[in-house]
């Protein structure tokens, strides 16, 4: 979240919510590759679907009060609309979080999980980087290095037995 001094923002799609002035605004987006198309699995897809219906159910009931621009286009937005603050977006997924009974992570340890069961899965490093949204390689491997694979445990085990055996 950052607040500026009253920066304008051209009207760009896609783009990310800031703080101008204490006004949230759309921002463009750090990279290009920000800006790809995500492919998802059905079941995310539904739910957003779902969403988009309740969001267009939103805004029948708000009426004249609906207040987000036609140039948005936002899925997740306020009850009237309008743009959410971060931060409130991060209480409402803890809220959620604590509803459905897992264990408590923040949004951003959401996508480091996403990560880390790329790696599980043995998804090519390319691949993954290109699911996260990391700019640089180097970033997807620093989440790959923290992951203890097989081949990893194999050779620690050899090791224990090689120790073990003297």
């Amino acid at each position: 979240m950052e607040r500026t001094g009253g920066d304008h923002v051209p009207p760009l799609a896609p783009r990310s919510p800031l703080y101008t002035a204490c006004v949230l605004v759309l921002k463009d987006l750090k990279t290009e590759s920000s800006q790809a198309v995500l492919p998802l699995p059905k079941f995310c897809a539904r739910a957003l679907e779902e969403r988009r219906e309740l969001q267009e159910l939103e805004r029948k009931i708000t009426g004249t009060h609906w207040s987000q621009k036609p140039d948005h286009d936002l899925i997740f937005s306020s009850e009237h609309g309008g743009l959410i603050d971060p931060t409130g977006f991060s209480r409402t997924f803890d809220r959620l979080v604590k509803r459905a009974g897992v264990r408590r992570i923040t949004v951003r340890l959401a996508r480091h999980t996403c990560g880390t069961l790329l790696a599980f899965l043995k998804v090519h490093p390319k691949v993954a980087r290109a699911i996260l949204r990391h700019s640089q390689i180097s970033m997807t491997m620093d989440v790959y290095t923290h992951m203890v694979g097989d081949s990893e445990r194999e050779a620690v085990g050899m090791l224990a037995e090689l120790l073990e055996d003297r």
